[in-house]
């Protein structure tokens, strides 16, 4: 199979020639028909996640059909579509997942940092961490949803039931996670790179009642803020914008550091918390709703063999909405 390869941080993907993976006990394989680009696999590419598995084939938001299936496999058979996100397993035993906080598993492997993922033809997943994928959605439509998509719902639903929301970064995930708030009747408050009026437009358009940059202050004060843009001088931003009680919600799963604020940002009650990987429950949750609700995403494809492409424009913000790339 054809894929693109990690082979150490700091370097570009490297074409390959791969042989086929097989699937083992309860996994399934996939025939990749479309792999969203997640700022996560900028993270793991550029070296500030540290440790992933090398080489290594990324992707973590993958659509495709069943090609095989391995011993013990009952959920799904040959030729059904199925997604498989950011969470590829965990082990059911420790504190947190007989808690039901398999997201926080101390064991946990990821997809396209610990299990190779989708920047190929085929890729091998636990069927346990597979899930359908409802007709309204072709399969480039379909890939942000598997982490854009989870994470900003998981994000949105940690944040309470405010009615004000701003969102810091509108990118990929904010760009799903606006039309959920606006589907719940709630108020969306965007938050660009200052200047950026393409994607400030783009967020009126999913139907932010207010536009502005990073550096601006809403015109009135939020419930919640939710932090997509990998950058910490946000949270005493964001702080700043929350009424008295309001939190603040980091979804992203590295973030520069987070400058010393004065305590009185924080005071009165303001919560700051984040957001880490997803449950299998978040996704049965949130799959089942976005056709409901209408979510649309926004999507850029690319040749699989275009993946550095790709990877640059997520970096300069020249994305709107997702890329997604395609074998």
């Amino acid at each position: 199979m054809r894929a693109q390869l990690l082979a150490a941080a700091h370097r570009p993907l490297e074409g390959a020639d791969l042989p086929s993976p097989r699937p083992a006990a309860g996994q399934v394989l996939i025939a990749v028909k479309a792999c969203a680009v997640c700022r996560t696999d900028l993270h793991i590419v550029d070296g500030e996640l540290t440790h992933p598995k090398l080489p290594l084939v990324p992707g973590h938001e993958i659509v495709g059909t069943i090609a095989e299936t391995g011993p013990g496999v009952d959920r799904f058979a040959i030729g059904d579509r199925v997604g498989v996100p950011w969470l590829g397993w965990t082990c059911g035993v420790c504190d947190a997942c007989r808690r039901g906080q398999e997201n926080l598993c101390d064991r946990a492997r990821f997809t396209g940092y610990d299990i190779d993922g989708g920047y190929a033809e085929m890729a091998v997943a636990d069927a346990r961490y597979c899930f359908a994928i409802h007709p309204a959605y072709g399969d480039v439509e379909a890939a942000p949803l598997l982490c854009a998509g989870l994470i900003g719902y998981r994000t949105l639903r940690l944040a309470g039931d405010g009615e004000r929301i701003g969102i810091y970064g509108f990118g990929a995930a904010a760009h799903i996670v606006a039309q959920i708030a606006r589907h719940q009747g709630r108020r969306i408050f965007a938050f660009t790179r200052p200047g950026d009026r393409t994607a400030q437009d783009f967020a009126r358009g999913l139907g932010a009642g207010w536009a502005g940059g990073s550096d601006e202050t809403p015109p009135e004060p939020l419930d919640a803020a939710l932090i997509f843009a990998p950058v910490g001088a946000l949270v005493p931003a964001a702080l700043a914008a929350v009424r008295k009680g309001g939190t603040v919600v980091c979804g992203g799963i590295h973030m520069s550091d987070i400058p010393a604020f004065p305590y009185r940002l924080l005071w009165e009650e303001r919560v700051v918390r984040s957001v880490a990987n997803l449950t299998r429950q978040d996704a049965e949750e949130f799959l089942a709703l976005a056709p409901k609700a209408g979510i649309k995403t926004t999507t850029t494809p690319y040749p699989l063999a275009d993946a550095n492409r790709a990877l640059a424009d997520l970096r300069s913000g020249a994305i709107e909405g997702a890329a997604v790339l395609v074998p």
